[in-house]
């Protein structure tokens, strides 16, 4: 099998950082930053259109950023919650369209839901778009259960379907971490938390991606609110930010 240019970005050891935009000009301006490849965060991209995350709510808006971001000069992986759809087909469907618009990576959770399902909707994504790396996410810790065994079996049914990758957010445990990251022949991703292991202990585990999520839209929203605020109670506004101008560079060409 041919390795893909952003595959080639999941090396153990020196693990891919992948921010994640909720809109063309925060991925422009990231890329903008030399990062070879963005994700999207779902939840910044619900919030933005005033839908809930999570709930099968923005395919289409999720699908039409991917359309703007597809033909820009970094790498595009899509966060596609569990795929918009409880029907493998549709889901594959889905993926095709993504990997048409110039996508190259698609993430799928589970949300612990049967895993016969969502193994079937990676391996529906496989036959539908082949060329797209599909990160299989299990939110065993993302729930707060925690649970090592169930973990380890969800994602050897996904990798088995096919996945490229398997992602656990909400592991920020360093031996787990790298008892899962060894056990796996494909990389593993985790959630990087500020609370959790730094980037460089993450590569000493072996991770081979460490996401953002929705960190970096968060931090711009509160960074927002700080600012409103701070106007309001007579401080001046401190820390970077691009000019108007600036902001103005970042459409599609």
């Amino acid at each position: 099998m041919t390795v893909t240019a952003f595959a080639a970005l999941h090396r153990a050891g020196e693990p891919l950082l992948l921010p994640c935009a909720w809109d063309h000009a925060s991925a422009l301006a990231l890329a903008g930053q030399g990062f070879q490849a963005v994700g999207t965060t779902s939840l910044g991209v619900a919030a933005a259109a005033g839908l809930p995350d999570g709930a099968s709510a923005t395919r289409d808006e999720t699908l039409r950023l991917a359309l703007t971001l597809g033909s820009a000069p970094f790498l595009l992986s899509v966060d596609a919650e569990d795929g918009f759809s409880d029907d493998p087909d549709e889901v594959g469907e889905f993926a095709r369209d993504l990997a048409a618009v110039g996508a190259v990576g698609i993430n799928l959770e589970d949300g612990l839901g049967p895993v016969e399902r969502h193994a079937a909707k990676i391996a529906a994504v496989r036959s539908a778009a082949p060329g797209l790396f599909v990160n299989a996410r299990t939110d065993t810790y993302w729930s707060g259960d925690a649970d090592p065994a169930e973990t380890v079996r969800r994602l050897e049914a996904y990798r088995e379907a096919g996945a490229d990758g398997v992602f656990v957010p909400g592991l920020t445990d360093p031996a787990r971490i790298a008892s899962l990251a060894a056990h796996f022949d494909v990389p593993l991703n985790v959630l990087y938390s500020p609370a959790g292991p730094a980037l460089a202990h993450l590569a000493d585990l072996g991770v081979g991606r460490v996401s953002l999520g929705s960190l970096l839209y968060r931090r711009a929203l509160g960074a927002a609110l700080e600012t409103a605020a701070g106007i309001r109670s007579g401080r001046i506004p401190d820390g970077p930010a691009p000019t108007y101008d600036e902001v103005r560079t970042l459409v599609r060409p």
